[in-house]
């Protein structure tokens, strides 16, 4: 997802989420793409690509049969109506201001000395320092590292899939629609327990440094299509180690979504949909729970 690509582990290894099941196993597709899939019915056809929320400029993934998609789509869906920094600055401040700070405790009350040295270090990547984070919940604080981090590395939510398809279909005058709001996303941190809060800061202020060498191993997965490596990577690692991180990130989201998309299927003409690459893999994804309510998604071979 836009803003929960970047959470923790599942961040540094997806930057994407924010998901797709079922692919040939472990093959990239003959003409390496990113992995993508239809959905059709009499008078519907709704494509759903799986997406990297920030990418180096220079990626290349544009393919002749997904550019085809997208010029035949007269709609598109994206996890926010919006992954412009601009738009969303005037929705997102006080949103932070609500969800993402804390004057009355302090990182500082809940991290060791050697924790806020580390923190301190870490900060740096996005020019600050540790008193400055010191307000900060340790969700925000640990969404502003990774963050950082993805950027200190190359990767540019500008450059990332989503902003770019968007762009494709401002070219043409159509707006994104968003199957959930900036509200919704940033509710699945704010409703985390400040013990699973302060978890996540220590495992991002930990493995930071680590972010590079992930984030360009998770996008050669993604650009060839390789479902099955970026399963592990994104699903099944947090699956196991964190049950409840994956429902609030993945299933529950999903469900929500598919209920959308089944209501889309209600409807006619062509709709594009894009997001987070995990939201599509694994036995949990969009496309699973698609299938296990009768709607079969073909991938794009």
């Amino acid at each position: 997802m836009i803003l929960l690509a970047t959470f923790g582990r599942f961040a540094r290894r997806t930057a994407i989420a924010g998901l797709a099941a079922l692919g040939l196993a472990g093959a990239a597709p003959a003409v390496a793409q990113p992995a993508f899939w239809v959905v059709k019915d009499a008078d519907s056809t709704i494509y759903l690509l799986g997406t990297v929320h920030l990418l180096k400029p220079d990626t290349q993934w544009r393919t002749p049969k997904l550019e085809a998609a997208i010029a035949e789509s007269t709609q598109l869906w994206l996890e926010l109506a919006s992954t412009n920094p601009e738009k969303m600055a005037g929705e997102m401040m006080p949103l932070i201001s609500r969800y993402g700070l804390s004057p009355t405790r302090r990182l500082s009350a809940d991290l060791t000395p050697d924790e806020l040295k580390t923190l301190d270090e870490a900060a740096k990547l996005s020019g600050m320092t540790a008193g400055q984070l010191d307000i900060f919940r340790p969700w925000f604080a640990a969404l502003t590292i990774s963050t950082s981090a993805m950027t200190h590395a190359g990767y540019d939510p500008m450059s990332g899939v989503d902003s770019k398809i968007e762009g494709i279909f401002g070219e043409r005058k159509i707006a994104p629609k968003g199957l959930e709001t900036a509200e919704q996303q940033i509710k699945v941190f704010a409703g985390m327990s400040r013990e699973a809060e302060l978890e996540y800061l220590r495992q991002t202020i930990k493995d930071y440094r680590e972010a590079s060498v992930e984030l360009d191993k998770m996008v050669a997965y993604w650009a060839s299509g390789n479902v099955v490596e970026m399963e592990q990577m994104f699903v099944t690692e947090m699956k196991v180690e964190d049950a409840d991180l994956y429902a609030a990130l993945l299933t529950n989201r999903n469900a929500n979504w598919v209920v959308q998309i089944q209501d889309m299927l209600k409807g006619s003409g062509t709709t594009f949909i894009a997001v987070g690459t995990g939201h599509l893999i694994g036995p949990d994804s969009v496309i699973a729970m698609l299938d296990a309510n009768g709607v079969k998604a073909e991938r794009v071979q």
